[in-house]
């Protein structure tokens, strides 16, 4: 995964949980019917800080493990961690999504969350090599969004502001914001059979401090030329202030699975 906008923090790892926490409610029994069991091997690709890896790891334990790749190394040091404390088996893997290093035909399940959108132009490359990695009969499960179903309840006028400028980021990288309403497509494409394909919208209450995707990308937007250190702290004081003051501040968050399964 190349140029990646997000910056991991104390605030982004708790989003993560607080996503896998959502995620596993909804979609533990499509995790199984994909594969997630005792004994399998399982690749989480692009698993940041491994809130997804503990889980699944958990589901293929004692006998099977999962192996946690990602490009970015403080989040695959906080994913070993994250395991060790859990006492769960997971091998963190230095890689990108299109280019894992790990051995094809060997996986039960390959999952990629929340990947493809910050990799325009490259989206079926990625799904193709996803694909390469399953065995015989085994599933590649795709999760991603469709932003434009997505936003922020009850946020201060700058946040708007701040998400124009992330959309823009993303426009001008050739991403593609709405990736996940054509996740089937890429896997048929891929040669895999798609089994799966629905949609779904998150809605939860973010915690003081929490302020999701966009407020993670502020460097990427200042060394982009796309806010300045007075537009983060600009900012930075409207979210604090709404933050007091405002009740009833939700996300939603429009997300699309969809499971290929390999002949």
């Amino acid at each position: 995964m190349a140029d990646y906008a997000l910056t991991l923090s104390d605030s982004e790892i708790e989003r993560y949980r607080l996503m896998a926490d959502a995620a596993e409610r909804r979609e533990r029994d499509l995790w199984v019917a994909a594969g997630a069991v005792p004994g399998a091997r399982i690749a989480d690709v692009g698993c940041g800080p491994g809130a997804i890896a503990v889980r699944l790891a958990g589901m293929a334990a004692p006998d099977g493990a999962v192996w946690a790749v990602d490009r970015d190394g403080d989040a695959l040091a906080v994913a070993s961690a994250l395991a060790a404390r859990t006492g769960v088996p997971v091998h963190t893997v230095g890689g990108s999504a299109a280019a894992t290093g790990l051995a094809e035909g060997t996986f039960d399940l390959v999952m990629l969350r929340h990947v493809l959108a910050h990799n325009g132009g490259r989206e079926q490359a990625i799904v193709d090599h996803l694909g390469t990695l399953a065995r015989p009969g085994g599933a590649v499960y795709l999760v991603d969004v469709d932003l434009s179903s997505s936003g922020l309840r009850h946020a201060p006028p700058e946040f708007d502001e701040m998400d124009d400028r992330y959309r823009e980021l993303h426009r001008r990288r050739g991403n593609d914001l709405t990736v996940g309403t054509r996740l089937d497509e890429l896997l048929t494409a891929a040669g895999l059979e798609v089994v799966t394909f629905e949609g779904h919208i998150d809605v939860f209450a973010p915690p003081p401090g929490m302020r999701g995707p966009v407020w993670a990308a502020r460097d990427t937007l200042v060394a982009e030329g796309l806010a300045t250190p007075g537009d983060i702290a600009r900012w930075d004081d409207a979210f604090r202030r709404a933050e007091h003051t405002a009740s009833g501040r939700r996300f939603f968050a429009a997300n699309f699975i969809a499971v290929g399964r390999r002949p």
